[in-house]
């Protein structure tokens, strides 16, 4: 298998996620749309603070406070 061959088949994948996706949203309404968005900028922001050291290190801190809180 060469590489040429697994970035096709990789490019493929991906171009049927996102027929999948763009199906998808234009089955949604407005709000299901709006909400969506919003959910993908927190995502964003929470893989953004995760990838940080200090951001890392208040997750961790935030997990073990909710932990003692139950």
């Amino acid at each position: 298998m060469g590489i040429l061959s697994f970035f096709k088949r990789w490019s493929k994948a991906e171009d049927e996620r996102a027929l999948e996706r763009a199906e998808g949203e234009t089955r949604m309404t407005s709000l299901e749309r709006d909400t969506d968005r919003e959910d993908y900028e927190g995502r964003k922001d929470d893989s953004y603070i995760a990838g940080s050291f200090a951001g890392a290190e208040a997750m961790e801190t935030f997990e073990n406070s909710e932990r003692e809180d139950r």
